[in-house]
């Protein structure tokens, strides 16, 4: 069918229209004439379609640099066919209609550019899961589909990361998943495939992860900070963005000598540090974390900052309630799906004189900041990041303000 291409839609999609019906597009760019073919019919009011032929281009449109990235094919990278430019006039759009749709907030005012990252558009990825199709061979999965395009590259790795784990086969797994640290060593990891059925609350089991090659952990270095992460734990991919993200977050609450931070989801304690430098030795920083390995890594991480420490506690609202702390500041860095409105409320019920939010889904930060809103607080500032070039992933940090801050 042929579509006149709309604006862009959250997920890497364009918004088209067709006989009535709502046509989420891949492949294209706003704008544009394009030939599409169906790849997913919901019923009712949308279905989503891959351009398959461009008729009238967009001025913003780029031959991809990527062979995997077509139609059909690799799900892993979204706009791999629009300029650098426009993939962050894109990611702009979509975090200011996530405001408007869902916090019901014009956040236009607040949110300049989309910020990029240094060192370009490929070859940023530190750390790369890849699926392993049922004859071992590894690759990443097509859009929205189970399916596995092998490959032999990634171009969004850093520069012969991939050649630890493609090329090769990978039997007996699920996933292999590589990750390097400054040093530059590759860690391999396996996952095996979790035994069948599901928990209590309908959960299909994790994958079992082994260690197959490579350090451990993982070393990366913060403002004359040396840190360490499990190899199999969370740390940003991008290897500029925590640097960047710390940077954000401390410009935005300006920390002061003395003050005391409660830090939700600190994972390896990371921005924890950046944190304690801020607020000094006669100040506090108590993050809450609910992964055990996070913990221990974080621990070691903090070892020489003896105001700062990292507890193990599930982040919710009891925690956050419980914390036996009167914060000057809170700072969270929450997983995709967000705090949450009952987060948000405990946190807004300590009484901080501010709130930092980093979040990698504008929609779950949309809708934490209608709970703030409801609440009585503002939103004071709002930054947005390309730190995850060709794809739709964008990072964004807030600051909450409550009623009657300046």
């Amino acid at each position: 069918m042929a579509l006149e291409v709309g604006p862009p839609a959250h997920g890497g999609f364009c918004v088209a229209r067709h006989e009535g019906r709502v046509v989420f597009v891949r492949h294209a760019l706003p704008g544009e004439r394009v030939l599409a073919r169906v790849t997913e019919d919901r019923g009712g009011s949308y279905c989503r379609a891959d351009a398959v032929e461009i008729l009238a281009a967009s001025p913003d449109r780029v031959e991809q640099p990527c062979p995997h990235a077509r139609p059909g094919r690799c799900g892993g990278c979204d706009w791999q066919h629009a300029t650098p430019d426009a993939q962050r006039r894109i990611k702009r759009q979509v975090v200011l209609e996530q405001f408007a749709r869902i916090a019901h907030v014009e956040a236009g005012t607040l949110l300049g550019a989309v910020e990029a990252l240094p060192g370009g558009m490929l070859g940023w990825r530190t750390r790369m899961q890849f699926a392993v199709d049922g004859q071992g061979r590894p690759g990443l999965h097509k859009s929205r589909s189970t399916e596995v395009e092998v490959l032999d590259a990634c171009p969004l790795t850093l520069p012969g990361l991939d050649a630890a784990v493609l090329g090769r086969s990978w039997p007996g797994f699920a996933a292999i998943e590589v990750a390097v640290g400054d040093d530059g060593r590759p860690a391999v990891l396996g996952h095996r495939p979790a035994p069948p059925g599901r928990d209590r609350r309908r959960r299909r089991a994790p994958h079992r992860v082994e260690q197959l090659a490579g350090p451990a952990r993982l070393d990366h270095r913060l403002e004359g900070h040396r840190l360490a992460g499990s190899a199999a734990g969370f740390w940003q991919v991008h290897p500029h963005a925590l640097a960047t993200f710390a940077a954000a977050v401390l410009d935005g609450l300006r920390p002061r000598p003395g003050e005391t931070v409660l830090e939700l989801f600190a994972g390896a304690g990371a921005m924890t540090v950046a944190l304690a430098d801020a607020v000094g030795p006669s100040g506090r920083v108590l993050g809450l974390e609910g992964s055990s390995v996070a913990v221990a890594d974080a621990r070691t991480n903090l070892a020489d900052i003896p105001w700062a420490e990292v507890r193990a506690a599930t982040v919710d609202a009891a925690s956050v309630a419980k914390c036996r702390v009167a914060p000057d500041l809170v700072v969270l860095d929450p997983p995709r799906t967000g705090a949450g409105r009952a987060i948000t409320e405990a946190m807004m019920g300590l009484a901080p004189r501010a709130i930092g939010y980093v979040a990698c889904d504008p929609a779950a930060l949309a809708r934490d900041v209608r709970a703030a809103l409801d609440g009585g607080w503002r939103l004071a500032s709002l930054r947005a990041f390309d730190a995850f070039p060709m794809t739709a992933h964008v990072e964004c940090v807030a600051v909450l303000m409550p009623p009657g801050a300046p």
